[in-house]
């Protein structure tokens, strides 16, 4: 007689039939398992509430609760509707036995059963339920990992936005999953000149984020102090052409002079910053060429830089492809016009009261569905 292959698992006998439940008993004695006993439905219930069996073999016609009610009432409940139940019954009809699987039983064996069958579907369910228990814990491991790696990322990004004179900050970021791939960062150049970069690796979660993590050290290594914008991206895809391969990272780049309060923007894959003009209330996409992303092959063209002045009450907005191509239930997707008409239309001159709006608005929009990619907004207001 085959063996089950454990020694700490329990089986649950159900039967309000003494000579059934002996040799049932008989039957699995012996082979691996602790067996538990209960003659009637209230007792199945007592017993699982406290003992919590990996299997159960369960009877149906019994006085008071029949095993239908026993499973409907287990699976009713959290804590117990992953036991498998197998029910063991003389009622032989398809309608019985459809209907003991529609309330949530894995098998159903028909009595007078034959012990080599009972044995071989009771190690079956056994070893699924074993695995479903692997997985489970796997899935709660990598759960916990990328979440520790979430925490990480965190603090790779700017724990606080630098003052700028005359040009106040704010940024907005999440991730779809624990860990992703967006990027931003600020940092300070010679003559009262500021160097933003926003940034979207290819993929999301820990993929993703790895490459994150490597273009976060590369911006924050760089050895130079140019104020040109292209220079940047030539340095971060010469290094990131090295390791990003198969992925890539797209990538903006713009540098703000805050004493003539000019921006020069290199664009490399990432969608046109936009602009709004106070002084014709109006919010436009800026136009700025560009090239293809980082990390694919070195560029051997030169990288177009494009500059614009910007006058008190202006706002400058750059944000990575999730904000824009936010879907709903319907498949709608959220869209530059919208993310235009926010930045226009909110008349706060906070700028982080600015963003919540933005994705106020962009929560609306999806409704129930959730976010199928990171998302990252850095918004500079003109004083």
């Amino acid at each position: 007689m085959e063996k089950i292959s454990t020694t700490t698992e329990s089986i649950l006998l159900v039967d309000d039939n003494p000579t059934n439940l002996q040799v049932l008993f008989q039957t699995l004695d012996g082979v691996g398992c602790k067996l538990l006993i209960a003659k009637n439905g209230e007792m199945a219930l007592s017993i699982v509430g406290k003992a919590r069996p990996d299997l159960i073999l369960l009877d149906i016609m019994m006085p008071g609760i029949d095993g239908y009610e026993v499973c409907r009432q287990l699976k009713s409940v959290p804590a117990t509707a992953d036991i498998p139940v197998i029910f063991l019954s003389a009622l032989g009809n398809t309608e019985d036995k459809v209907k003991g699987l529609q309330l949530g039983a894995v098998d159903y064996i028909t009595k007078p059963f034959q012990p080599d069958e009972v044995i071989a579907r009771v190690n079956t369910h056994l070893t699924i339920h074993r695995l479903k228990r692997e997985v489970e814990s796997r899935k709660d491991q990598l759960e916990h990992e990328l979440k520790v790696v979430s925490e990480v990322q965190q603090k790779l990004l700017p724990k606080k936005l630098p003052a700028i004179a005359g040009f106040k900050l704010a940024a907005h970021y999440e991730t779809s999953r624990y860990a992703g791939g967006d990027y931003y960062d600020i940092i300070e150049l010679p003559d009262n000149h500021w160097g933003f970069l926003i940034a979207d690796a290819e993929g999301h979660s820990a993929p993703a984020a790895v490459l994150m993590a490597m273009t976060c050290a590369l911006f924050r290594a760089f050895p130079e102090t140019t104020t040109d914008p292209a220079r940047m991206l030539h340095y971060l895809n010469e290094h990131l052409c090295k390791v990003a391969e198969p992925s890539f990272m797209t990538a903006l780049y713009a540098v703000y002079n805050a004493n003539q309060k000019t921006m020069r923007v290199a664009r490399a894959g990432q969608p046109l910053p936009m602009i709004y003009r106070f002084a014709e209330k109006q919010a436009i996409e800026f136009s700025c060429p560009g090239v293809y992303p980082l990390g694919i092959e070195p560029y051997e063209i030169e990288i177009p830089v494009t500059e614009t002045k910007l006058e008190a009450g202006d706002r400058f907005l750059v944000y990575t492809d999730g904000v824009s191509e936010r879907f709903n239930e319907e498949e709608d997707i959220y869209g530059e016009k919208r993310v235009l008409r926010q930045l226009a239309t909110d008349s706060a001159d906070n700028p982080q009261d600015v963003l919540t709006a933005i994705m106020a608005d962009v929560e609306r929009f999806a409704g129930n569905r959730p976010a199928d990619d990171d998302q990252a907004l850095l918004l500079g207001i003109v004083e």
